[in-house]
């Protein structure tokens, strides 16, 4: 590491390093790190051309953390992404070959271009950090994240992840077109391919894993616990909704309120984090109902009402669990 930053000078150097990379785009990669120091995944949904690739690549290079990139198409096999056996004649034994998630960051490009069954490689990784092959457990690298793109237009030839795969990720988020601004930047040559290769590390794997101690101890209120599951409880008895988040998206929505909060310089959270994170915490882990479809309502549409409707915490400030 070229600087020995740490704690919330070292957050919000790779922040401020970030933006200067992907231009015009603070919040999504204040929501990409928030997943980072809380230990979750991210899907990014959206079209080509757009940075999804450079955002994921530029986080591994400035947290110098190690990095695999998939670009998943339908002939990518699970033992591409999880490892195999290989035999050894010189010593008669059977040697494991590591796949494409024995790195810190992983992103797979197009993941819903892979078959189910690959897909279905990452949901052991994802959950436990550690792939099991032919019976033999394997511990993933500390930190371990998985960042994941889709088209949300291209569906010839692709398979949609199912509710229990878009369950383990932290956060689905979109990162759009950019501002007039920032393309004119871009065409005039502040591009990837200038700002990636000068990109130096100003953190390491166990610094990182710092940070995501520090945010662990971040303090969250009984009152604002209380919110959140009241929120998430919500989204299990909307008529708008056929299926509502799990208990898991609460742990999540904690955990994430937690980062979102660390990243702001506070050491306790407030209902205004949890707001803030609801709709991308939970889009993904709802499912509309039909009536919701004919009236092109969105899933974000619907957890934006429902947030409002949810009483918030006027005080916060003791009780602490």
């Amino acid at each position: 590491m070229e600087n020995k930053l740490s704690g919330h000078a070292l957050a919000e150097a790779l922040r401020s390093g970030l933006c200067e990379i992907v231009i015009g785009k603070k919040k999504e990669i204040t929501l990409l790190l928030c997943a980072l120091l809380s230990g979750g995944h991210v899907l990014i949904e959206d079209i080509p051309g757009v940075g999804k690739t450079t955002l994921a690549s530029a986080l591994a290079r400035l947290s110098g953390l190690s990095y695999n990139r998939v670009q998943f198409t339908p002939d990518v096999t699970a033992s591409d992404i999880a490892g195999c056996s290989i035999y050894n004649r010189r010593d008669e034994r059977f040697d494991f070959r590591p796949g494409a998630v024995m790195c810190n960051l992983l992103l797979g490009d197009e993941i819903n271009r892979a078959s189910p069954k690959t897909q279905s490689a990452l949901l052991e990784a994802m959950s436990e950090n550690s792939v099991t092959v032919d019976g033999v457990n394997h511990p993933l690298p500390s930190p371990f994240m998985v960042i994941a793109t889709q088209n949300p237009l291209g569906f010839v030839g692709t398979y949609p992840l199912p509710e229990a795969q878009l369950d383990r990720f932290a956060l689905r988020i979109s990162l759009g077109y950019p501002s007039r601004e920032a393309e004119i930047r871009l065409a005039a040559g502040h591009s990837h391919d200038f700002t990636l290769p000068a990109i130096t590390p100003i953190a390491d794997s166990d610094a990182v894993c710092a940070l995501k101690a520090e945010t662990a101890a971040v303090n969250i209120e009984k009152e604002v616990y209380e919110y959140i599951v009241d929120l998430v409880s919500a989204t299990r008895n909307d008529r708008a909704l056929t299926l509502g988040a799990s208990p898991r998206a609460s742990i999540t929505l904690a955990r994430l309120a937690k980062a979102y909060a660390y990243l702001d310089g506070r050491d306790y959270v407030l209902p205004t984090d949890v707001s803030a994170l609801f709709g991308c915490a939970l889009s993904h882990r709802v499912v509309l109902s039909q009536e919701s479809k004919k009236a092109l309502l969105t899933p974000e549409q619907v957890l934006e009402r429902i947030c409002g409707g949810i009483a918030v915490p006027s005080r916060a400030k003791s009780n602490r669990i």
